[in-house]
């Protein structure tokens, strides 16, 4: 692929990612964030469910791949990004965004813990540097007094799940039918999450439908078109390298969007923990 294209696409996919925080947060001023996030990820999910079906990808053809396909979205959307919302309540868009990114660096321990993967001593770096990189932006202190912090850590803890689940059934489910469909399980399972456990409300102006618009079409499915179109292109190590932006862009948009303060031990913090993505995620020379 020609490096311009390369990189504008690296661009537009990583700053969609990071745009969904600062955007999501400004939603909050309209939607409860478990509704909010519940129809955003029902409508990409629909969206994209009729695509497949459209173009006649291969769907699963056993309960158990359909439930594999549910468990997914119980951790990828479901967990991740009801977790996400429910913390930008307390915390920074960016900080939210730093924390969550922090997922590559738990897959590597997960995966040595419980599925017995080996990983290079570089990597073991990245994590070391990352969680580092996670106790000064945190201010250097072990004592955590926004619930929202621990909430996107867990986020963070459930795409490490998810992505482990993903590379062990992804391999005979077709990627895009995934998407798709965890995108909707996740997404009713949240609607139903703020049916029994929020206060549900809806404000429905101009603003408010076009930030759920942005999070379903842009955020979500030219997201992962974007991002699913450069792993098919390039080598998954190179591509995956470049995650890293995405926080960078979400801290990026607080500031931009939401006038968030940037505080000199957050960016201290936030590039150790991008140096430590890139180390996890560096394809090995060969």
């Amino acid at each position: 692929m020609n490096k311009v294209l390369f990189t504008l696409l690296i661009i537009i996919t990583t700053s969609l990612m990071g745009s969904s925080f600062a955007i999501g947060k400004i939603g909050l001023q309209y939607v409860s964030p478990l509704l909010l996030v519940g129809i955003r990820f029902t409508l990409a999910g629909i969206v994209m469910g009729i695509m497949v079906r459209v173009f006649k990808r291969t769907h699963p053809s056993t309960f158990q791949e359909w439930g594999q396909i549910m468990l997914i979205g119980l951790f990828q959307t479901a967990g991740v990004m009801g977790l996400i919302f429910i913390s930008m309540r307390t915390i920074t868009a960016g900080e939210s965004s730093i924390l969550t990114f922090t997922n590559p660096l738990l897959v590597v321990i997960f995966g040595s813990l419980f599925l017995g993967m080996r990983y290079r001593w570089g990597q073991w770096l990245g994590v070391i540097a990352g969680f580092l990189g996670v106790f000064i932006t945190l201010g250097a202190t072990l004592h955590v007094q926004q619930i929202g912090t621990v909430l996107s850590f867990l986020s963070a803890v459930s795409w490490a799940i998810a992505t482990l689940l993903m590379n062990r059934w992804g391999q005979k489910l077709d990627v895009w039918v995934v998407t798709a469909y965890q995108m909707l399980s996740g997404g009713l399972l949240l609607l139903l999450m703020s049916v029994l456990f929020e206060d549900m409300h809806i404000v429905i102006t101009t603003s408010s439908v076009f930030i759920i618009l942005w999070l379903a079409i842009m955020a979500s499915i030219v997201q992962f078109a974007v991002w699913f179109f450069l792993l098919q292109k390039e080598n998954p190590g190179k591509v995956s390298s470049f995650l890293f932006l995405a926080p960078l862009f979400g801290v990026l948009f607080g500031w931009l969007l939401l006038d968030e303060q940037l505080h000199l031990y957050t960016l201290i913090g936030g590039a150790i923990i991008l140096v430590g993505i890139y180390l996890v995620n560096r394809p090995q020379r060969l």
